[in-house]
């Protein structure tokens, strides 16, 4: 990859220290599967173990930026214009079941923009690192979106609603809009992994509702720098705020669009 700055080789010190603690703990799961009391507590623990192992490293060497993390409150920094935001393993219920599919997921933030990303995928040892203006990477390799054009070959990722979500119908009519024009919908359970593969053209595009700023923070960045376009379900908005983003590679970017927002 290109030269990385301090911060962002500061963030992916901090992913790797806490992706080698998960990868123990992932490694216990399975052991805990049969136990009376499951395994639900045990993956809360290491959740918010990573999410401190995350936050020592980063603010004892930015003690000034403000730390937006799933597990705790939020810390407001003296530095208002920088903070990070974190999802220290994003994939719970797939680690809680024994699936290899979940990530690290650090971002900074610069005055309301993600300047700096980093999803680390410790099982495949895949680190996904951007930073505005100088590219997107998964290890030494170049990030590119995909440049399909035709949309009966594109592969496309969501989420789906779970355990009575209120978003479940909209996401039903989406799927009943968008499946017949695609080779398929993925559903892997990781927002910052779907939006990394479509940075690295694996996906062709994603969209997803009710997402939270540690889901998609890092996400975003990639795909932009990688040469994809994104946006809220609703045109020119700030999924940060919204909660809900569309992105996909340019080529099919507006077809899928028009299909995901029920545009004629």
């Amino acid at each position: 990859m290109s030269q990385a700055s301090a911060n962002l080789n500061l963030m992916i010190q901090a992913a790797r220290v806490a992706g080698r603690k998960l990868i123990r703990d992932f490694n216990e799961v399975e052991h805990l599967q049969v136990s009376t009391k499951g395994p639900g507590d045990f993956v809360s623990k290491a959740d918010k173990l990573a999410e401190e192992t995350i936050r020592e490293i980063l603010m004892e060497t930015r003690p000034n930026y403000g730390f937006l993390g799933e597990e705790s409150p939020e810390v407001f920094g003296q530095d208002k214009t920088r903070r990070w935001i974190v999802d220290p393993l994003d994939g719970t219920t797939n680690f809680l079941h024994g699936l290899p599919h979940w990530a690290v997921s650090i971002a900074l933030e610069h005055k309301g923009e993600i300047v700096s990303a980093v999803v680390y995928d410790p099982i495949k040892d895949e680190m996904f690192t951007a930073e505005k203006g100088a590219g997107a990477w998964v290890n030494d390799r170049r990030l590119r979106v995909s440049g399909r054009t035709s949309m009966i070959e594109t592969i496309f990722a969501t989420g789906l609603p779970f355990a009575g979500r209120a978003d479940l119908p909209d996401t039903l009519q989406d799927l009943a809009r968008i499946l017949p024009h695609t080779a398929g919908v993925r559903r892997w359970g990781a927002a910052s992994l779907d939006l990394a593969y479509v940075a690295a053209g694996r996906y062709d595009g994603y969209w997803e509702r009710n997402l939270k700023p540690w889901d998609i923070a890092a996400g975003i960045l990639l795909v932009k720098e990688s040469g994809g376009l994104l946006d809220g379900m609703t045109k020119d908005t700030n999924p940060i705020h919204t909660g809900d983003l569309v992105a996909a590679a340019e080529p099919i970017y507006d077809r899928f669009v028009k299909l995901v927002r029920n545009e004629d």
